[in-house]
């Protein structure tokens, strides 16, 4: 690693502004109306998210995932149940994503409270899954210590000749959280790293909005 380089590195972010005034009222439309500019620009898997999680006693960790819905309620996405990231929700339930969007100089926080969805809601997405991903939910040890890749590729394979002629139901340890926010905040690169930062709160029961210095 030459350090000197690292350090010279610099990108002056010079696309778009973002004003108090040009935001929605509510946080839920302003990350639609982004996404969706997300998606029309071409971005690179717009869904994907850093999910940061953490233990009882506050030992943080995070990793890209894939979000899946939005509702009012909040942002879904689903996992193994057994896999490090859920063990982490069930100790300590607080949670924050994060999107960046570099094509349009973009970043979105969101802080709020995981839960579990029901195992309806798991099963009707689960239904609709490709049958190799539906096949690696059932394989996959999520998190576990495997010997090799050949140890997994054989799993799948076993699990593929087992249901070579059934259904392939959802296994119990595979489902979906939702977070559920409380905190959200808009990111827009600006130049000289004066950037634009709205976040939305909420408090006293309605969503609340103020600028950041960056």
């Amino acid at each position: 690693m030459d350090n000197k380089k690292l350090q010279k590195l610099r990108k002056e972010y010079t696309l778009k502004k973002l004003n108090e005034d040009d935001v929605k009222e509510f946080p839920i439309d302003q990350f639609n109306l982004w996404f969706d500019e997300a998606v029309n620009a071409n971005v690179l898997e717009p869904n994907a998210m850093s999910l940061s999680t953490s233990t009882f006693n506050g030992k943080p960790s995070s990793r890209m995932i894939l979000l899946k819905k939005v509702t009012d309620e909040g942002f879904t996405f689903f996992t193994n149940y057994e896999s490090r990231k859920s063990k982490n929700i069930i100790q300590n339930p607080y949670g924050a994503l994060l999107f960046y969007w570099p094509e349009l100089e973009r970043q979105i926080r969101i802080e709020g409270v995981i839960e579990k969805i029901s195992a309806r809601e798991s099963d009707n997405y689960f239904a609709i899954r490709p049958k190799g991903s539906k096949l690696g939910a059932w394989a996959s040890p999520q998190s576990s210590e495997i010997p090799n890749r050949r140890y997994l590729d054989a799993l799948k394979s076993d699990y593929k000749e087992e249901f070579e002629d059934k259904y392939i139901e959802r296994p119990e340890n595979w489902g979906g959280f939702i977070l559920k926010p409380t905190l959200f905040e808009f990111w827009q690169g600006r130049y000289n790293r004066l950037h634009d930062r709205i976040e939305y709160y909420y408090f006293e029961n309605r969503w609340n909005i103020k600028r950041l210095a960056p």
